[in-house]
């Protein structure tokens, strides 16, 4: 009775702490929820590089706490020992986290690192990016990177050597500013399971080409010792040594000649230039003769050269050359003593190893070893299991309340707070419904007016009726506008005008686009001496 009693205070004294350790027979190895300062159960790092500063912070527009990135442009690092070593070998490993971007990542990492027992050679203290681990899982951003990293390290039973394996084609990270919670879940058949908001991103195999590199390395190599001969011949096809440029292959004739058949045009101005000087142009008051050298006004297209085919002296326009061939060159034949691609011999791998299962590495301690740009980066809920469903109740009850109570507040916001940072749909739906009210008001559609009414406002409501209405209400308006244009009368028949009864038209019509004070000359501008 006693001891019982011993063990209950034992696990309220470490739920006030903020974190709940359990023993081995439980499926629950760790859980943080950060009800409680972490400061004496996670060690900051020592180490000089790590200068960003953690905070214990409320998760914007909750009561709950996190362990908060507060600093942009820092590196970090932070870690906490697990209650007893995991073996992701032999036994289903959950590994979890809610991770919140309150102000978005353009750069930076938000994974975690499942580190070795200390014995591997690290310290909480002295921990840093040299600190061996078993698997890193968590977001990271930056340029061309944007992923959901899974890297394991596998120990080489030959060599000794430990190798990172990464996962091929991740999942995209969710860069919004809402809180997500990112699972893996390892299991005895080397099958991994990534998932985000308990929704099923990615799974693989940890012993197929998932990774990169594979984990049983090939079973052959090439041969670093063997050398290309000098005499190999690799060439598929050579020039034909029977062939010969035939005697009227011209080499010399030009691609483009001048065509002899093309004439100037009537009325080409051949001593007009292009342009002439701007007789408008005034001198600047404050041009100087001596610093500036002699003023000239400048150039303006030549009003001449506009109405007319052209200007300046008249030249042949060029064409395509008949005769034209080129550079003559052998034709290609295949080559009699072609040999193939040369490839380096296949020696056995001496690193090759067979493998029925991956070795994971256990797991001891988790760390938080990042760079990044920014801050706001808020950690919570970190949790390692060996149940799936407890992973699920986590999630459920910690961090399901807290999105659904982001995304309303987030909806609620836009909506009514800042109708300006609508998303680029109900933006786009707005409008649509905006306008589609006006058209309702319109005289010819009195008559439908109240039944319209009544299927816009279930449209703005339910998506699907939105796209109902999006393609029958513009159907309907043009059905009635072809209805009244047309339904009654006959199209008057179409008179034809005149050559001359067009031009007098065209004539008597003011030209369009005229813009107010054109005819003002352009501001003149500072000239250097001319070239002469």
């Amino acid at each position: 009775m006693a001891i019982a009693r011993s063990l209950l205070l034992f696990g309220v004294v470490l739920s006030c702490c903020g974190v709940l350790f359990v023993a081995s027979s439980s499926d629950t190895i760790f859980y943080d929820s950060f009800d409680e300062n972490w400061d004496g159960r996670w060690i900051v790092s020592e180490s000089s590089d790590y200068g960003g500063k953690w905070k214990y912070e409320k998760s914007e527009g909750h009561e709950d706490y996190g362990l908060l990135v507060s600093q942009p442009a820092k590196k970090y690092g932070i870690a906490v020992d697990l209650p007893e070593e995991v073996n992701p070998t032999d036994n289903t490993v959950v590994l979890q986290y809610d991770l919140r971007l309150q102000k978005g990542l353009e750069c930076g990492g938000a994974y975690l690192k499942y580190l070795l027992p200390q014995a591997a050679g690290w310290t909480p203290s002295d921990f840093n990016n040299e600190s061996p681990y078993s698997i890193m899982f968590g977001p990271d951003k930056c340029g061309s990177t944007n992923k959901v990293h899974f890297i394991f390290r596998h120990k080489n039973p030959k060599t000794g050597k430990y190798v990172e394996h990464h996962l091929t084609n991740p999942p995209m990270i969710i860069n919004d500013k809402l809180s997500h919670v990112y699972t893996a879940v390892i299991y005895p058949d080397h099958t991994l399971k990534i998932l985000i908001d308990g929704e099923e991103k990615k799974t693989a195999n940890l012993l197929s080409n998932d990774f990169d590199p594979t984990v049983v390395p090939p079973e052959t190599i090439p041969d670093p010792e063997d050398k290309k001969p000098e005499d190999w011949d690799d060439r598929a096809k050579i020039p034909d040594p029977e062939a010969s440029k035939p005697d009227d292959w011209d080499e010399e004739a030009p691609k483009e000649i001048e065509d002899e058949d093309a004439e100037k045009p009537e009325g080409w101005l051949d001593d007009e230039p292009d342009e002439v000087d701007d007789l408008d142009a005034v001198k600047p008051e404050d041009w100087d003769d001596e610093e500036d050298g002699e003023w000239e006004p400048p150039k303006v297209s030549n009003p001449k050269c506009e109405e007319a085919p052209g200007c300046g002296e008249w030249t042949r326009p060029t064409k395509k050359n008949p005769a034209y061939k080129g550079k003559w060159r052998a034709p290609l034949i295949d080559n009699p003593e072609y040999q193939g691609i040369w490839a380096p011999q296949q020696i056995p791998n001496p690193e090759y190893f067979e493998l029925e299962k991956p070795n994971l590495e256990p797991i001891a301690a988790i760390g938080i070893e990042i760079w990044t740009m920014q801050d706001g980066i808020l950690f919570d809920n970190v949790l390692v299991s060996h149940d799936e469903a407890a992973a699920t109740e986590y999630r459920e009850k910690t961090w399901k309340p807290k999105f659904d109570a982001e995304k309303e507040k987030e909806a609620t916001e836009v909506k009514l707070d800042d109708p300006g940072k609508l998303s680029a749909l109900d933006g786009i739906k707005a409008k649509v419904f905006e306008v589609l009210y006006k058209i309702v008001d319109l005289p010819f559609l009195a008559n439908y007016k109240l039944q319209i009414d009544e299927l816009l406002a279930k449209g703005e409501k339910n998506a699907t009726v939105t796209l109902s209405i999006l393609a029958t209400i513009p159907i309907i308006v043009l059905t009635l506008l072809y209805s009244l244009l047309f339904g009654k009368k006959k199209s008057p028949p179409v008179v034809m005008a005149t050559k001359e009864e067009a031009v007098v038209e065209e004539d008597s019509q003011e030209p369009a686009g005229e813009i107010e004070g054109e005819d003002e000359p352009a501001a003149t501008r500072r000239r250097t001496r001319r070239d002469t």
